[in-house]
């Protein structure tokens, strides 16, 4: 199974490039837990898409720390990467969006993988149902979202941008994007839309279990988005945008895995210090073991 890991943002809010922070008892980056949870559970294929400029800084890094049989692939995502016959003329400066990420890995997994932010802590118990998911549903038409609750995905320091869910039983209906959400009064506010949530709602944080006929999709989409000047220009191709089309579509179903709740991330700077805690207060309750990796 593949774990592909999306590490190619900016980090303008935090300041520098969090993915490759050294926010571990040891100095890991926190993609490296991921890493860890994930192949407690049966991964063997890391895939992580960055920034051309960081390919070398991440694999110099990760090679000598993960098991030498577990195959890892460091992708830069480039604006260059288009589409037979697409060309873009532009002035662009910024990645294509999180769906071009995955796109990139197109030519590196063949079967179900898992997709997810390099700068985020999902936890153990994610990773646990997202690989029961992905051996149960082998190349089928099935795809897994992994659930997280609203209220618990917020930042002290700002606003963050989720994806709020409906659901139907198991079965997701919908993503909504709403890219400015803070704590009001015990409730939840897009500053946006003025639209208000209880906080118990289902949201995405980008973890989804994907099966390969996603990169047929995105490239479709991407040839549309090319053909439209004012999209090509600013806009980006988003993941969510591209399951719930083909969830409308019907040409595929959409399960809402529970995650077990155990998230954090890093949007602000001043979420670092908290982050930091966490993960020494994981290893010192055993766990995870200190250093992550045993040398090789």
């Amino acid at each position: 199974m593949t774990l592909l890991l999306m590490a190619a943002g900016s980090g303008s809010r935090y300041g520098k490039l969090k993915q490759f922070d050294d926010l571990g008892p040891n100095g890991e980056f926190l993609m490296e837990f991921g890493i860890y949870d994930a192949l407690k559970n049966g991964f063997d294929h890391i895939v992580l898409i960055t920034k051309k400029e960081n390919v070398s800084l991440a694999e110099d890094h990760l090679r000598p720390r993960i098991p030498a049989n577990i195959k890892l692939d460091v992708l830069a995502q480039e604006i260059t990467d288009l589409p037979e016959g697409c060309s873009f003329s532009g002035n662009r400066k910024k990645p294509w969006g999180t769906a071009h990420a995955v796109w990139t890995a197109r030519n590196v997994i063949n079967g179900p993988f898992a997709v997810l932010n390099a700068d985020d802590f999902y936890g153990q118990s994610a990773y646990a149902n997202a690989a029961d998911f992905a051996r149960e549903h082998n190349n089928d038409d099935t795809f897994a979202l992994v659930g997280y609750t609203l209220k618990n995905t917020l930042s002290e320091h700002g606003s963050v941008s989720r994806g709020v869910c409906q659901v139907s039983g198991d079965d997701l209906v919908s993503v909504d994007e709403r890219l400015k959400l803070e704590p009001k009064d015990g409730k939840v506010l897009d500053l946006d839309s003025g639209n208000e949530y209880t906080g118990e709602e289902q949201v995405s944080m980008n973890f989804w279990v994907c099966q390969p006929s996603i990169f047929d999709k995105i490239e479709s989409e991407f040839r549309k988005f090319l053909a439209d000047d004012n999209l090509a220009v600013t806009s980006e191709l988003y993941i969510p945008k591209m399951v719930q089309e083909m969830l409308q579509a019907k040409e595929i179903k959409v399960k809402v895995v529970p995650s077990g709740g155990d998230w954090f991330g890093v949007t602000y700077a001043s979420d670092r210090e908290k982050a930091v805690a966490d993960l020494q207060e994981k290893t010192d309750a055993g766990k995870y073991p200190s250093p992550l990796w045993p040398k090789q």
